[in-house]
């Protein structure tokens, strides 16, 4: 007979590969940023979000926070790679109050992760305590990074075009917060639940945006460019209890 841990690593691990899709869907927004040198209406908010959720997951996975979380620190390193590369060209070819703007935001990122690590080190003395203190974080920054989009939603309904809304990373990022939930629910565990569930929801709300205003965008756009994509997923550590639980 199956066990449901059995099932929770299958799903874990599904999940650990709808999450590395999650966070290659934004390629052909940044292959276009590349080829016109510019990045017109695009926003790095969605990426510099999900670079932070990576850092705090990776945190959360280390083996003095939460043992046994070997794929939570596998998914969520290599997020922190593809996004880092995403967030270098979006640097390269955004204008110079932009890049002021990206790298303040990246240096306040880092400054954060680091003096969270040092105070879980100093303070924290238990793996529980630092898994709840750092846990609670990431359900913080995880479902900020799911609630990035939200700027993006706006400017869909006020110009009814789906140019800057990727259908790509909406739907990758609902079939990502499914798995999840399921993952979550499989053993309860809240630190999942909770950003996986407002992203599940989230997703579709983009997703239903996209069915209402895919076909009345500008007649002038490109229809390749109505799938290019944006960030992170939550991936789980399947693994163990959680997250990368994201």
């Amino acid at each position: 007979m199956v066990s449901a841990n059995h099932v929770r690593t299958v799903v874990g691990i599904i999940g650990n590969v709808i999450s590395f899709g999650l966070f290659l869907s934004p390629l052909p927004t940044f292959m276009t940023i590349v080829s016109k040198r510019a990045v017109e209406q695009f926003s790095p908010i969605p990426y510099l979000a999900t670079l932070l959720n990576c850092m705090m997951w990776v945190v959360y996975g280390l083996p003095i926070v939460h043992p046994n979380s070997v794929l939570v620190l596998t998914i969520n390193g290599t997020g922190f790679l593809i996004e880092a590369l995403y967030i270098a060209i979006f640097f390269a070819f955004s204008p110079r109050s932009l890049r002021l703007k990206i790298l303040g935001i990246l240096a306040a990122e880092v400054v954060f992760v680091g003096a969270v690590l040092a105070g879980v080190l100093g303070g924290a003395h238990t793996h529980g305590k630092r898994t709840e203190i750092v846990g609670i974080l990431c359900v913080i920054f995880g479902t900020a990074m799911y609630a990035s989009p939200l700027s993006v939603m706006k400017t869909v309904i006020e110009t009814k075009s789906v140019k800057y809304m990727p259908f790509s990373l909406s739907f990758v990022s609902f079939l990502n917060g499914v798995c999840w939930m399921a993952y979550s629910l499989l053993r309860f565990d809240l630190y999942i639940l909770i950003p996986n569930g407002l992203g599940t929801l989230l997703s579709a709300a983009q997703l239903t945006l996209y069915s209402m205003y895919c076909r009345s965008s500008p007649g002038d756009e490109p229809k390749k460019n109505l799938e290019l994509p944006e960030e992170v997923p939550n991936a789980p550590d399947a693994f163990t209890s959680v997250t990368v639980e994201k």
